[in-house]
């Protein structure tokens, strides 16, 4: 049995600390400051975890590499398998031209283009993020506002301000799985807590894309259909997290964020000439005017509507359960960890949902979207193929890094930064979400940063007399701050509309909102912490 230790250098705290943060170092050094693509960080990374968990904290090398295995594992499955599927439905949409019948569909609800912004970069764009994420909703949505009549940088600025409440569950509730399983906290509980800070910036979003849009004339125009659309919003993502499930609170939360714009009488008026005319400078797609027959449009927002069905079917108690029965439980070979109490971890066992996964249940629903769309067998077949070759670096990044913090955390290298960092005592719940938007500005991925800061953000709490649950969540809401500013992001956004190399201009918009908004995510969390807002934590 390897035990983990907290000071293996000089018995020293702070230097144990120093050198335990060398593998995070190197990574957001590759990304940040040398530019290097995520996947070749991720596996440098990787290898510097290693030599630190085994040469300084003294886990034996087989062990070590076992770690990093069963980390890798992980990221294969569930996470890549739910973004692998996720995606594959929307190619399968493309390829049979009823993505282009969506967007129309979409630009007929409203002709007034601060609706249209809601309704495509932020309800729209959390549906694709609970489907898909990493990176699909900004360059869909942006293309999309593009072919409406928005200039790129405008498209491009909004989908990624947009692109911030749902991120925590997007894919399917990746990020919050990802978060309790290297934290060996509940996936209920720490769903819960975050169902109670994100919905508290849907509350804002829509309010600051409308003035993003149309400025002060757009927010005094349009401030009752933004703010239905985030007030329904965040009851739905709240009510799902808490009660429903993780996997469902963004689907839940854009169907109900779009139906209650819709609702809106003023939403459906159309807009005043002046407002077109300052407001779409960009070349309107011809396409838009086609009509479209009705059966089409249904089967273009089938596969979404397939998706919301198998998932709630999922969840019934006695689908639920027969579904868990294809779990696989088993002991992980060449691993036997303790903490530094001398407990045995929980990595030691490790759990494989064959069928119970979100990744499972979307690619029976894209099986169903091809027979409702008309795919045959051989070309849905050929763009799952497609789509995991599409995908090769984001695989290849995800693994790593969930490598690396397998390797960090089962080492004890996570641990003895935990113990460090809980010297800021009280102040800790204020710096912790802040924490969790650098790991996303830097990584791209609310997934990856969990996966990094998320043992760690625990250790930390315990150590300060905080709530575990608390500073996990934080890590995660803070996170999705972050990934508007991601280099990640920026550059998907910039070759989605035609703006290649101008990644700074567009930082230097959203960045702005991107500090403000998180702000108010740490005010939230430190008064989470005390008895102002503790009323809010289940």
């Amino acid at each position: 049995m390897y035990v983990q230790q907290l000071e293996p250098v000089a018995d020293s705290l702070a230097l144990s600390a120093l050198v335990a943060a060398l593998p995070l170092a190197t990574v957001l050094i590759l990304l940040g400051a040398l530019r290097m693509k995520a996947h070749r960080a991720g596996v440098i990374g990787l290898a510097v975890a290693v030599l630190v968990g085994w040469l300084v904290f003294g886990m034996p090398l087989g062990q070590t590499l076992s770690a990093g295995v069963q980390g890798a594992l992980f990221g294969l499955f569930p996470i890549m398998w739910i973004v692998v599927n996720a995606l594959w439905v929307y190619r399968m949409t493309v390829r049979t031209h009823h993505f282009d019948i969506l967007r129309r569909s979409f630009g007929r609800l409203s002709d007034d283009p601060r609706i249209q912004a809601l309704v495509i970069a932020f309800c729209f764009g959390a549906l694709l993020e609970a489907l898909a994420g990493f990176g699909a909703p900004v360059a869909i949505c942006s293309v999309m506002l593009v072919a409406l009549g928005f200039s790129p940088v405008k498209a491009a600025v909004v989908s990624l301000v947009a692109n911030t409440a749902p991120v925590a569950f997007g894919a399917m509730g990746t990020p919050v799985v990802t978060l309790a399983q290297v934290t060996d906290l509940p996936l209920d509980t720490v769903a819960s807590v975050v169902g109670r800070q994100t919905p508290l910036l849907a509350l804002v979003v829509p309010l600051v894309l409308v003035w993003l849009v149309d400025g002060r004339r757009g927010l005094r125009e349009t401030w009752l259909p933004a703010l239905a659309c985030g007030v329904a919003f965040a009851a739905a993502q709240f009510l799902a997290a808490n009660y429903v499930s993780a996997q469902l609170a963004d689907i839940g939360a854009a169907l109900a964020g779009a139906a209650a714009l819709v609702a809106v009488p003023s939403a459906r008026r159309p807009a005043s000439e002046p407002v077109r005319a300052s407001v779409l400078t960009g070349v309107r797609s011809d396409d838009l005017d086609r009509e479209d027959p009705r059966p089409e449009v249904l089967r273009a927002y089938a596969p979404y509507a397939l998706i919301v069905v198998i998932f709630s079917i999922a969840q019934i108690p006695p689908v639920k359960e027969a579904l868990a029965k294809a779990t696989r439980v088993f002991d992980w070979p060449l691993l036997d960890v303790a903490d530094p109490d001398g407990n045995r971890v929980g990595a030691n066992v490790f759990s494989l949902p064959l069928v119970a996964t979100g990744g499972t249940l979307v690619l029976l629903a894209g099986l169903f979207t091809a027979v409702v769309l008309g795919v045959r067998a051989k070309d849905a077949a050929r763009e799952w193929a497609a789509t995991v070759y599409e995908l090769r670096y984001a695989i290849l990044t995800v693994t790593s890094v969930l490598a690396l913090a397998y390797v960090m955390n089962l080492s004890g290298q996570a641990g003895t930064i935990g113990h460090f960092v809980a010297a800021a005592g009280a102040g800790l719940a204020f710096l912790s979400p802040i924490l969790g938007w650098f790991g996303v500005a830097v990584s791209g991925s609310d997934t990856s940063a969990n996966a990094l800061f998320g043992a760690l953000q625990v250790t930390a709490a315990a150590q300060s007399g905080l709530s575990p649950e608390l500073l996990a969540a934080a890590n995660s809401s803070g996170g999705v701050l972050g990934k508007m500013i991601s280099p990640q992001n920026l550059t998907i956004a910039c070759a989605a509309v035609g703006l290649a190399g101008k990644e700074g201009d567009l930082l230097r918009k959203v960045l702005p909102w991107s500090l403000g908004l998180l702000l108010v995510m740490c005010l939230i969390v430190l008064g989470q912490s005390t008895a102002v807002l503790g009323w809010m934590l289940p």
